[in-house]
């Protein structure tokens, strides 16, 4: 078992630590055990010589705004690194958004629409931050975060700057082939000139759709799966072949299959990350007994079972 870490053992730095920290609060499942010590850096130069000057046998995860992360119940042993205030600027020079990765996916889409900055729209529709949507390269409605990136900056395991281009990030669907320890500190997006008003209504259609279709008013991870390969799936999406094998609304202890949208996982007020982990696996053990194809999680999971820590 890995050894817990206390901020005792951590370098100073001029941003804030937190022992013990809940990390349950921090994700919208508001599920899962806490990190050994969860690390706000004051600004990039911070973080960068946290992550030069900690011990390489000290576990460090980044993490955003938690919308589509799975703490198990065992907590996050290390060191947990959620960026704040200071990384979440936005700033805007002609079509050219440039991004900090804390910023919320939705507050940089407004923001390039006041600007006349047409393309970003989808990041309405995205829960998360912007350093999540590198992570993975979110997408929604047709439109990637690949689509509009420029590059990105980021901090590696030993503190140094790096810059990255799109050849650097290994864009494919819901994943990118980047360095995993590498922390995103902001990023360059580029979209097109428009008119604000036409970007506003199309924004508005956007969030009319995700109302209409997904459960964003519960506590839920966004989408569980990354929809398969159509070749292989017959062009059923996720959500079509977990309703195929009888999903919809199935439960395990206080987790269940949103009735909804049953790609969304939704903690009904008590569910465990256990119980979570178990309703999904049990989703995917079916569709792939029943339909041959294996889904893959699009939720990440961090973290070790509660069973591991006893």
């Amino acid at each position: 078992m890995t050894p817990r870490v206390a901020v005792a053992d951590l370098p100073p730095v001029r941003g804030k630590y937190i022992e013990n920290a809940d990390l349950s609060a921090l994700t919208w499942l508001r599920a899962g055990g806490p990190a050994d010590v969860l690390f706000s850096p004051a600004n990039e130069d911070d973080l960068a010589a946290f992550l030069g000057d900690v011990g390489a046998d000290v576990p460090v995860t980044a993490v955003g705004v938690g919308s589509n992360l799975l703490v198990r119940d065992g907590g996050v042993r290390g060191v947990v690194i959620r960026l704040g205030a200071a990384f979440a600027r936005i700033e805007i020079d002609g079509a050219v958004v440039r991004a900090g990765a804390a910023a919320l996916d939705a507050q940089v889409a407004k923001a390039a629409a006041r600007a006349g900055v047409a393309g970003l729209e989808f990041l309405r529709g995205v829960p998360g931050s912007i350093g999540g949507a590198l992570r993975m390269n979110a997408g929604a409605y047709g439109v990637e975060t690949k689509d509009i990136f420029r590059s990105a900056r980021a901090v590696d395991r030993r503190g140094r700057p790096r810059v990255l281009g799109a050849a650097d990030m290994g864009f494919a669907y819901r994943h990118v082939a980047s360095d995993p320890e590498l922390v995103f500190t902001h990023a360059m997006l580029e979209g097109v000139p428009g008119d604000p008003a036409e970007i506003e209504a199309r924004m508005a259609e956007i969030m009319a759709q995700r109302e209409a279709s997904q459960p964003i008013r519960e506590k839920t991870g966004g989408s569980t799966f990354a929809n398969p390969d159509p070749e292989l799936s017959g062009g059923r999406k996720a959500w079509q072949l977990i309703d195929a094998v009888g999903g919809r609304g199935r439960r395990v202890g206080d987790a269940q299959v949103s009735e909804r949208h049953c790609n969304f996982m939704i903690n009904r007020g008590a569910a465990t990350a256990h119980d979570i982990e178990t309703l999904v696996e049990g989703l995917r053990k079916d569709v792939l007994n029943e339909t041959g194809v294996e889904l893959r999680w699009e939720i990440r999971r961090i973290g070790e079972p509660l069973e591991a820590t006893r």
